[in-house]
């Protein structure tokens, strides 16, 4: 029988999943793997909105809902970004997604066609390089050389070069955590807006700065894209539920997308993500952790040889420059995992280019784990 293979599924490896699949295996073997790999919060979703899930789950019948979400949701997201943003967003503006991976091939879907050209940072989140890639779209990475995040004036001549029709950022940043300040996310919006390009913004470490109240871009631009979701901050990754804000020409022809290819996000999670917005204190004590975690390897990690390459202004992650210790951090990601049983995500998933320098260390896990693994990684190097 003919086996038929698509191109579009030639893409890179997620190497951070594949990480965490080879820390599980160790796992399953008996061995105490301490898992830095994966941006995945170790606390469970809030009390509320698990027991809002119980609730749900008693009446009986989930099933699908409108391809854009329930009502109730999208009025409760529409009311944090009047609490927590000081904006007006209209209910029918947002769109609930299957997470925020949903949500950028919605994104993706309504905005591209094949052979236009989208412009993201380098390093950045390996996904957007991804499912572009397998969408025919050409994804034009943009060197940071050294800046913590994108400038307008990267934008500016990048288009320059040639012009581009998207530009996706992130803030605060996977891998490197940093937040782009006001001014520059201002200026960054208007520069894309006066060269014609159309922007993306990923908002899914807001709540997670530690330094700065968040800005979101529809400050702005009120035609922004915006994608958030409810995995980071509000500790429900497997829930798989995110959203979007959409300009208001793009809400119908996300919805007939949608309609085909997810016919609507899990209603029980939808239910159930309505409560949290109301875990906020539960949450804060979740992000204090974070912050403490953040103290100890902002301290430790360079004295190991781990230099810290971007300021961890935000998200739960420390991306370190590693070529004082190797000049491959994907044999090194491997050889650290195997000796001692830390696994960390090399550098080659954010940046194809340059990754072979770096490596990305998640310290969302407890204050115990993170105290324990720099200390294996201490006994390990010497």
């Amino acid at each position: 029988m003919v086996v038929s293979l698509s191109l579009r599924g030639d893409v890179e490896p997620f190497h951070a999943m594949d990480v965490l699949a080879g820390a599980n295996k160790l796992k399953g073997e008996g061995a105490p793997v301490i898992s830095m790999a994966v941006g995945q919060p170790s606390d469970p979703a809030p009390a509320v909105v698990r027991e809002a899930a119980v609730a749900a789950l008693k009446t009986g019948r989930i099933g699908y809902t409108d391809a854009l979400g329930l009502a109730d949701l999208r009025r409760a997201i529409a009311d944090h970004y009047r609490d927590h943003y000081r904006i007006e967003v209209a209910p029918g503006r947002i769109a609930v997604t299957t997470g925020s991976s949903a949500a950028f091939n919605l994104a993706f879907l309504a905005m591209f066609d094949a052979g236009d050209r989208v412009a993201i940072a380098a390093p950045g989140y390996p996904a957007y390089r991804n499912i572009m890639a397998a969408l025919g779209i050409e994804v034009v990475e943009i060197e940071l050389d050294g800046a913590a995040y994108l400038h307008a004036e990267h934008l500016a001549a990048a288009h320059a070069e040639k012009p581009l029709k998207g530009v996706l950022f992130a803030s605060p940043a996977n891998p490197t955590g940093a937040v782009i300040p006001n001014e520059a996310l201002k200026l960054l919006v208007q520069t894309a807006d006066r060269l014609g390009i159309a922007v993306i913004s990923d908002e899914i470490y807001h709540r997670l700065a530690y330094g700065a109240p968040d800005t979101t871009a529809l400050t702005f631009g009120r035609d922004v894209t915006v994608i958030n979701s409810f995995s980071k901050y509000y500790c429900m990754t497997g829930w798989r539920i995110g959203w979007m804000v959409l300009p208001e020409k793009l809400v119908r022809p996300v919805e007939r997308i949608a309609q085909s290819l997810y016919i609507s996000a899990p209603e029980l999670s939808q239910v159930a993500a309505i409560e949290a917005f109301e875990a906020t204190e539960e949450l804060e004590a979740v992000k204090a952790r974070y912050a403490w975690n953040r103290d100890l390897l902002m301290k430790r990690l360079p004295k190991l040889g781990f230099m810290l390459a971007a300021p961890m202004d935000g998200a739960f992650y420390a991306f370190c420059d590693v070529s004082r210790l190797t000049n491959d951090s994907m044999a090194f990601a491997g050889k650290m995992l195997a000796e001692a049983h830390v696994a960390a995500t090399p550098g080659r998933d954010f940046d194809p280019r340059q990754g072979h320098r770096f490596m990305r260390f998640s310290y969302a896990g407890s204050h115990d784990e993170m105290v324990e693994a720099v200390s294996r990684l201490e006994r390990w190097l010497k």
